[in-house]
């Protein structure tokens, strides 16, 4: 990993120009490289090396699959996902529920939408919408792990809320741990008009999953819009609509 930033630079990505994958039951949106959508010149931002925007129909979802020295997040914005994995853990994310699972040494997981199955419910009709986000740990080869946090109620003050993070200053906050001391992911869930401050970090990556915004010094910012910070922060981000937002705080990058 590299702590040193390069030149100062923002990097406005339009939702219109991310890769896609789309099947019978899955609609997902890259903002990196990911499956066989691959390009040399845009796999990472600091350390976030997948930022996907899925959504998944009912019934349907990722069959379990195999991950390997990874810290990955996922969260929920409509719907629910049902998560399963070898290490045991089983649990339905949901809005407001921050999931985290280390893949270190290696881990088998599912994520489906299907949650009347373990809830003993008529199946709905409503997809899942989510955002799952990958980051490089500290160090390879650590025990598998998952962890979960209920986080509704924080977001209720339109703040920015740090969610999952590595970083000591986090410590005793509202958030689950990460396996990186130089990452955090902070929320926001914004009414019309309110605003928040993104963090003045070397690396800082900003995305909108739903509503739109506007962004000091950029302008609006509609809904699977993202920027790509670079050594310059602190700008505020304003409600246009009800919106949600995503922001990873990094302070280092991976070595190229």
């Amino acid at each position: 990993m590299n702590t040193t930033a390069t030149q100062p630079r923002i990097d406005v990505r339009r939702a219109g120009e991310r890769s896609a994958t789309k099947i019978d039951w899955l609609d997902s949106k890259h903002s990196f490289s990911f499956g066989g959508h691959y390009d040399p010149a845009n796999t990472h931002h600091g350390l976030l090396l997948v930022n996907n925007d899925d959504l998944v129909k009912p019934g349907s979802g990722f069959e379990t699959h195999p991950h390997r020295d990874m810290e990955i997040v996922t969260w929920v914005l409509q719907g629910s996902l049902v998560h399963q994995d070898s290490t045991g853990h089983s649990g339905v994310i949901y809005p407001g529920l921050a999931q985290r699972m280390s893949a270190g040494s290696g881990i088998l997981h599912s994520e489906k939408n299907d949650s009347w199955r373990l809830r003993g419910t008529d199946a709905h009709t409503d997809p899942v919408h989510f955002v799952q986000m990958w980051v490089v740990p500290d160090e390879g080869g650590i025990t598998p792990g998952y962890e979960q946090l209920e986080i509704d109620n924080e977001l209720l003050s339109g703040a920015l809320i740090p969610v999952a993070s590595g970083m000591d200053r986090h410590d005793g906050a509202s958030a689950i741990r990460i396996r990186n001391r130089h990452a955090a992911l902070h929320v926001a869930r914004l009414r019309p008009g309110q605003r928040v401050e993104l963090p003045d970090a070397p690396f800082v990556h900003l995305f909108i999953p739903r509503g739109s915004v506007t962004l000091e010094g950029v302008g609006p910012l509609a809904a699977g819009d993202a920027v790509r910070f670079t050594a310059v922060g602190g700008q505020r981000v304003t409600a246009v609509e009800p919106a949600e937002i995503l922001v990873w705080e990094m302070h280092a990058t991976l070595a190229h």
